[in-house]
């Protein structure tokens, strides 16, 4: 008997959205994202209470169009350096489980809504959409031209949380809100340029025998970790400068010496296991940090009283 293939379409979009979200690492979107949400808190705070459900929407739906197009854009320019890694063989245009022109669809695609979410939120972040657009591409062409890439890709991540307080603020934003803003900002940059050296210990040997350029090839590992360190304890000093910048106090405190423990333990773990551990390093131990962060900064403004919904 023939089964109605009806019956077979939730299993299909299921599949299909998968794939999808495993070919730009929807995942991911851990790092940036709670960054993103604890600026727009921050922002909102001051008896202006909760920025609506509409700007809300319209700042997640910016952020994952941004890294959408991003990670888009950096698997269609490095589909030829990830067929000859092995690490990164498998992945979805190398394969041959996604088309290059289908990835690119979804990469203008994913572009264009960008702007649109933009347009709709205040006529600063409309303007400055097609420079975020530029900055979160850039990242996957650095390897190419500078040691640097690390900071490039946090600058890229570091905008979201930029966006999200320019979304909430528009131009009406105070010069202590730029100054926290900024603070923000450089921790996040420093964090992800402090993890992405971790990670790229992985491709060590494949950037170096193929002319890409990291931290790691120009400096190798051992010194590239201790920048990697460097990067995370500035980063930490600038984040305890956020919460002082804000009045945060106890919870925000408790908070950051957790952040503090699991960025510890990212580095033991870098120096002390092997390469497989890494992962660990790059996903869970970082995406517990900006959960934590997101946590005690809304607890911070909850019971500072700068929160209400509306």
């Amino acid at each position: 008997m023939n089964q109605n293939p009806i019956c077979h379409l939730p299993s299909a979009i299921c599949s299909a959205l998968g794939k999808w979200g495993s070919f730009v690492r929807f995942s991911h979107t851990v790092f940036a994202l709670p960054f993103a949400l604890a600026a727009m808190l921050v922002a909102s705070r001051d008896n202006r209470g909760w920025p609506g459900w509409r700007t809300f929407g319209l700042i997640l739906a910016a952020m994952v169009c941004a890294r959408t197009c991003a990670m888009a854009f950096n698997r269609i320019v490095d589909r030829k350096f990830d067929a000859l890694n092995p690490r990164t063989a498998n992945r979805h245009l190398p394969a041959g489980q996604i088309s290059l022109a289908s990835a690119m669809l979804l990469c203008a695609l994913s572009a264009a809504g960008l702007v649109v979410a933009s347009f709709f939120l205040n006529p600063l972040c409309f303007y400055l959409s097609p420079v975020a657009l530029v900055m979160v591409c850039l990242y996957s062409l650095t390897k190419r031209f500078t040691d640097y890439t690390h900071v490039f890709l946090g600058l890229a991540l570091a905008l979201a949380p930029v966006g999200a307080w320019l979304a909430v603020r528009g131009a009406a934003v105070s010069p202590l809100e730029i100054f926290q803003m900024t603070t923000l900002a450089a921790a996040v940059i420093l964090w992800l340029a402090g993890f992405d050296i971790i990670y790229a210990l992985q491709d060590y040997e494949f950037d170096k025998s193929h002319g890409l350029r990291s931290l790691v090839v120009a400096w190798g590992p051992s010194n590239a970790l201790a920048a990697a360190f460097l990067a995370h304890l500035i980063m930490c000093g600038l984040l305890f400068g956020f919460g002082f910048l804000c009045g945060f106090r106890l919870a925000y405190l408790l908070g950051w010496f957790l952040i503090v423990g699991c960025l510890v333990m990212e580095h033991w773990i870098a120096r002390r296991r092997s390469l497989n551990w890494i992962n660990v390093a790059f996903f869970r131990l970082n995406a517990l940090v900006g959960v934590i962060f997101l946590v005690v900064v809304a607890v911070e403004v909850i019971f500072q009283g700068g929160f209400r919904m509306r």
